[in-house]
């Protein structure tokens, strides 16, 4: 996403108030984490339906959403709606490396949405529900573009177009609202927008 600096808005110093708890394991949503974890952030469309995709996972050890990649400090989600504050929606994943591998992520963030579409994922449409992945490491950078690499290669096998999906050290993650946090456990019913390609990921 590239905004001019000078359109973005002000956001505020003071972050959005959370409670801090995952609702669905109980374990906090703020850090630090445990050591040996590692993080990454990951935006695939609306957070909802991604955020709960990767608490699913054995060897995730909590997930939050928030937003990240853009300029303004703190922004509410109806900022971030306005495609002024730079932001995607996003989930921040902690992991536990030594139970579920990078790759594991990768592929299943590949395969839950269609990373080709530019500035939108479906109907949802705007620069907040851009794909992007965020890294915390080069080693998580390198392995992140290699992923790319390898699913555009499958994916214009299958006859796709090419990956817009940004990929960038992560500067900073802001915590969405409360009520978004872990949403659809919340919500059962509520929407998920995730739609993949049908094309699988060679990874792994």
């Amino acid at each position: 996403m590239t905004l001019d600096p000078t359109r973005a808005l002000p956001g505020r110093a003071t972050p959005l108030a959370i409670g801090g708890v995952h609702v669905v394991n109980g374990r906090t949503l703020l850090p630090p984490f445990p050591a040996g974890m590692e993080e990454i952030v990951l935006g695939l469309g609306c957070f909802w339906g991604a955020e709960r995709l990767f608490w699913q996972l054995p060897g995730v050890h909590v997930t939050a959403v928030g937003y990240a990649g853009g300029i303004t400090p703190n922004p509410t989600y109806e900022e971030s709606c306005t495609g002024l504050t730079g932001h995607a929606e996003v989930v921040r994943v902690v992991y536990d490396p030594a139970e579920i591998d990078l790759e594991t992520l990768l592929r299943t963030f590949w395969e839950a949405h269609d990373p080709t579409q530019g500035d939108r994922q479906g109907n949802d449409v705007g620069p907040h529900y851009r794909s992007i992945i965020l890294t915390t490491s080069d080693a998580q950078h390198a392995a992140a573009e290699h992923s790319r690499d390898a699913y555009q290669r499958a994916l214009s096998r299958a006859g796709g177009g090419p990956i817009t999906t940004e990929i960038a050290p992560l500067e900073a993650f802001y915590y969405a609202e409360e009520y978004h946090q872990q949403y659809l456990h919340k919500n059962p019913g509520g929407y998920c927008g995730l739609r993949g390609t049908g094309v699988a990921c060679p990874l792994g």
